[in-house]
C-alpha cells in the first residue's frame, strides 16, 4: 500500500483509504470492473465507501492518467490500471474482457499517423467474439 500512497501523491492526489482500496482492486485484476462492479466488491470491507466516491475517484485517476477507461459497446464504462497503449477482446455473449497480450500491434499509432498524417491522440483497439468458456456452452 506505500507503493500506492506514493503513486497517488506523485500524481497530486490526496491518500485515502477509499482511493487505496479502488486503485489496489484495479491494479490486481484483470477484469475490467465497471464503477458498480468496484463498488459491489469494495463495500463488503469498507463500508463507508458510496458509489458516487468511486465515480469521483475513478475520475480523478482517469485525469492523472492512473487509469484508463474502456468502452467496449455495453453502455458500461470499465476501468484498467494497465494504462500503456493495448488491445482487448470482448466475448459478445457473457460480456468477459481480457487484455490482448502479444505485440503483434506494437507500434500501430504510428503507423496509422503514418498513412494518414493524423495525429493519433489514442487508440481502441477490441476484438469481438465468444470465450471458449461461451463456445463450450453453445457446443453441449
Amino acid at each position: 500500500m506505500q507503493e500506492i500512497s506514493k503513486l497517488l501523491r506523485e500524481n497530486g492526489l490526496k491518500v485515502t483509504p477509499q482511493r487505496l482500496a479502488i486503485y489496489n482492486m484495479l491494479m490486481n485484476t484483470d477484469k475490467h470492473p465497471s464503477a458498480e462492479t468496484i463498488y459491489k466488491e469494495l463495500v463488503v470491507d469498507n463500508p463507508s465507501i458510496s458509489l458516487a466516491t468511486v465515480y469521483k475517484t475513478l475520475d480523478s485517476f482517469k485525469s492523472s492518467g492512473l487509469v484508463s477507461e474502456l468502452n467496449v459497446g455495453d453502455n458500461c464504462a470499465r476501468y484498467d490500471a494497465v494504462t500503456k497503449s493495448h488491445s482487448h477482446i470482448v466475448c459478445t455473449c457473457c460480456g468477459r474482457v481480457e487484455d490482448i497480450k502479444f505485440d503483434i500491434f506494437n507500434n500501430i499509432s504510428e503507423k496509422a499517423a503514418e498513412k494518414t498524417d493524423y495525429k493519433i491522440l489514442y487508440e481502441q483497439l477490441i476484438f469481438y467474439g465468444l470465450c471458449p468458456e461461451c463456445i463450450k456452452k453453445q457446443n453441449d
